[in-house]
């Protein structure tokens, strides 16, 4: 009886409805679970409750960019975000730094959209290629990479050459055609129904997008986050704190090359006044501020640091210990420039890679001319200052004429004139003399004069015996 009413019930139509609707919903399930499975492998699983790190990159592109990215970077992977987003409106800028930034953009594991907001043009667009995603906003450009001076006149070819290779290499490795990206560099480049051999090439967003250097054209970040299906999302705008943007602003290359000429031209307008006053207490400001933010940012090191202070007791021993100018006196010049352009470069310890020797170059370069300027504007205000009443009475004018009564003479210096005696350490040209058995301080009048030379009295000034050599065998 039980299995006759079991058979009955199965073969009910209602059941069999129920048992059917069921193994329906059973499959649809399935399917499900392994669509959104696949989703996940894919790596389109669909985008909610998402972090988004916001940075903007609105100005010329140089090494506060480049401090300002490092920074981006590390907070977004402290929070763990989803997708890093750059605002760019730029017109490009320093070769290096955009070097810096796009190598940190190809190395990141997040991925990096970038919203160009007008424009990305020269080193801006070797930035925005390096991104995985790159979106315009109506009436943007990206392109014109040409390397150029600081006249606007396109530098040499080895320099395009460099410039060339970085656009293709970026394009590469982030799908897109080197061929254009080159094009974007050099107008020899041609390219048929693109570009001709006449012009370097600049996208707008329509071209971009027809050749793959744009995702979408699109008014704003919000329709950019709509655009990839982000409706829950949290946008983190990077906050700078005001240390940052000390930093930001005192390694500026503007501010950076001041500071440099603070530094040798107050040391320069130290040593043409008696003792220590206003001209060094300048200069060691300047160093000061100049190898502070260098340090904090890691660029600079302690040993660059302490060359640059050996660099100074060279240079203040060889001008007030050592005779005539040397081997300290030229060490310790090039010990000054050489720690000023070494706190620009990145390194660890003393190893530099070799990406880094060009950069290390171009800082010596860098450093060289705003030493000499700052030598000129020193030279120049010594005589303006010094040399007229025009500013002031900087400087006593006053002459006391010997006609007028005024004398230093000393009768005791006075009566030793004719004397004769031998040099008691070598003269060159200043040093000590031996007269009957006394030491004075001496000057020769004419070249140098070894130990144990004899010697003999022709004037005195300032407390030293004016001497040359006698005469007698």
């Amino acid at each position: 009886m039980p299995i006759k009413n079991s058979i009955q019930k199965i073969l009910n139509p209602e059941f069999m409805v129920r048992k059917y609707k069921f193994l329906f919903l059973l499959f649809i399930g399935l399917i499900g679970l392994s669509a959104q499975s696949q989703d996940t492998l894919n790596g389109t699983e669909p985008l909610a409750d998402k972090i988004i790190y916001q940075f903007d990159i609105h100005e010329e592109i140089a090494p506060p960019v480049w401090l300002k990215t490092q920074k981006a970077f590390e907070e977004a992977k402290a929070m763990k975000a989803d997708l890093i987003l750059i605002d760019m409106n730029t017109y490009g800028g320093a070769v290096d730094a955009a070097d810096s930034i796009r190598t940190k953009i190809l190395n990141c594991s997040i991925p990096v959209y970038v919203f160009i907001n007008n424009n990305a043009a020269s080193a801006g667009a070797l930035i925005a290629i390096a991104c995985d995603s790159i979106y315009m906003t109506p009436g943007a450009n990206i392109g014109a990479a040409t390397v150029v001076n600081q006249t606007g006149a396109a530098m040499p070819d080895k320099y395009q050459s460099y410039m060339r290779s970085m656009m293709r290499s970026t394009a590469e490795a982030t799908g897109r055609n080197p061929q254009i990206a080159q094009a974007m560099v050099d107008p020899r480049i041609v390219i048929p129904g693109l570009i001709d051999s006449t012009m370097v090439l600049t996208f707008t967003p329509s071209e971009a997008i027809k050749y793959g250097f744009c995702q979408a054209e699109v008014k704003s970040i919000p329709e950019l986050l709509n655009r990839l299906h982000i409706e829950d999302y949290q946008i983190e705008v990077q906050q700078l704190k005001a240390t940052d943007r000390i930093i930001r602003f005192l390694i500026n290359p503007m501010v950076s090359s001041i500071l440099i000429m603070l530094i040798i031209g107050g040391l320069y307008f130290e040593l043409q006044s008696p003792g220590i006053g206003f001209p060094l207490a300048i200069a060691v400001l300047a160093a000061i501020l100049y190898f502070a933010p260098h340090y904090l940012d890691g660029l600079a090191e302690h040993w660059e640091i302490a060359l640059f202070i050996v660099g100074i007791i060279l240079l203040g021993l060889e001008l007030f210990v050592i005779p005539g100018f040397g081997v300290a006196g030229i060490l310790g010049i090039l010990f000054i420039i050489a720690s000023l352009a070494l706190a620009m470069v990145r390194n660890v310890g003393f190893h530099f890679e070799v990406p880094d020797i060009t950069k290390l170059i171009y800082a010596l370069l860098y450093v060289s001319l705003a030493s000499f300027a700052g030598l000129g504007i020193a030279f120049y205000l010594t005589k303006k200052l010094f040399g007229t009443t025009q500013f002031g009475e900087f400087s006593l004018m006053t002459v006391q004429k010997p006609e007028e009564g005024f004398t230093t003479k000393d009768s005791a210096y006075a009566n030793l004139i004719g004397a004769k005696g031998v040099a008691h350490t070598m003269l060159r040209p200043s040093g000590k003399v031996k007269i009957e058995d006394r030491f004075y301080d001496a000057v020769a009048r004419v070249g140098y004069m070894e130990k144990g030379e004899k010697i003999e009295v022709v004037d005195y000034a300032n407390a030293q015996l004016i001497v040359m050599k006698s005469k007698e065998d």
